[in-house]
């Protein structure tokens, strides 16, 4: 005969799609009922219209109908309560109270942080950022970026999520996913591509809303792509995260060069540490004779190395664009190679374990 227990067992990996956590851990499923070989069990999702409605549905089915004994399966989708919602929320956080803290700044959180600056705009900072997240997740980390440029976010963009909005539950929000990188962006907040029009305290406070109020589940790796320049936000993130390190990005022109040094002494006096400098549009390498166009000059990431004494990690060949999302570059790419190996040095500054030790 079956039991309720063979149920939750079989029901143990059934992961909801968005926190990745156990559907019976998170209390989701309820009611079960058996009736020889027919078992039905209700299912408390957190929303009503709950997009990932039908992959839940199916995971239950699937792995009910393949218990020996059993002949139908009836699953019975529900919304949670205000009271269900509360307790499920405080699961996430790892607390018994549901206005618990979320745990992402705790000091006993092994998280390793990197903002990834630059002086001025047009360098391709968020390109860099978004790449490098990609290659990380490719190695088997688990990646999140926050798109801190709070008033000129592109990283939705660059990951073909521009009209994505996270979803929200009771008061805590779930980063919206791709290419197994979470990402945080002011822009799933600002509707038809409105500016935002806020001083710097607000600036500052919802930065720190990303780091309290957004469910990041367990991190390696947390990106932050900085506004350009020395401003608020950068300041907030050098008091948030005293412990993060830099990256700092530029081209090879002597004037973004220039600027980069600046943003890299505001990161080494404010005791951050700046793991090395990326050269953004390097060269541009011909299909056919392979030989290397330097369209932008040369020497601007050694002249920042040098002066922020660290070393250039990459030089990021030019690629024709076509559209925002044409800069997430393939591993067959030039620039994706590029990215791959700058991931493998990252890793290493960072002191990041094993990928193989994260992989799902």
């Amino acid at each position: 005969m079956i039991t309720k227990e063979q149920v939750l067992n079989a029901l143990r990996d059934v992961e909801d799609p968005e926190v990745h956590k156990s559907i019976v851990e998170l209390e989701m499923v309820q009611n079960i009922e058996i009736q020889g070989g027919h078992v039905k069990v209700q299912v408390a999702l957190t929303i009503t219209g709950c997009p990932l409605r039908v992959t839940i549905e199916r995971a239950v089915r699937e792995k009910l109908e393949a218990l020996p004994g059993v002949e139908s399966v009836e699953v019975d989708i529900r919304t949670m309560t205000d009271e269900e919602r509360s307790r499920f929320a405080a699961k996430l956080r790892g607390r018994s109270e549901p206005q618990a803290a979320p745990p992402l700044l705790r000091p006993d959180v092994q998280v390793a942080f990197l903002a990834v600056a630059s002086g001025k705009g047009g360098v391709g900072k968020s390109t860099v950022t978004a790449n490098l997240a990609v290659a990380l997740a490719g190695l088997g980390y688990r990646v999140g970026v926050i798109d801190a440029d709070i008033y000129g976010f592109s990283i939705p963009g660059l990951f073909g999520v521009k009209g994505a909005r996270p979803t929200v539950i009771d008061d805590l929000i779930i980063p919206v996913e791709s290419r197994g990188v979470k990402i945080m962006s002011m822009q799933f907040f600002v509707p038809d591509n409105n500016p935002v029009v806020w001083r710097g305290p607000m600036l500052g406070k919802m930065l720190r809303n990303f780091f309290g109020e957004v469910h990041w589940g367990d991190l390696d790796v947390m990106l932050l792509d900085l506004p350009p320049g020395t401003g608020d936000i950068a300041l907030d993130v050098h008091q948030l995260l005293p412990k993060s390190r830099e990256l700092i990005v530029t081209t090879p022109q002597a004037g973004a060069a220039e600027v980069a040094v600046r943003a890299g002494l505001m990161g080494l006096r404010t005791n951050h540490e700046i793991i090395g400098v990326v050269e953004n549009m390097a060269y541009f390498e011909c299909g056919n004779c392979h030989e290397k166009h330097y369209l932008f000059g040369r020497g601007g990431g050694d002249r920042v190395a040098q002066e922020l004494r660290t070393d250039v990690v990459a030089r990021i060949p030019v690629a024709p664009m076509d559209g925002e999302e044409a800069s997430l570059f393939g591993p067959e790419t030039p620039q994706g190679a590029a990215f791959g190996e700058l991931a493998q040095t990252v890793a290493e500054r960072l002191g990041l374990r094993k990928a193989v030790q994260n992989a799902r």
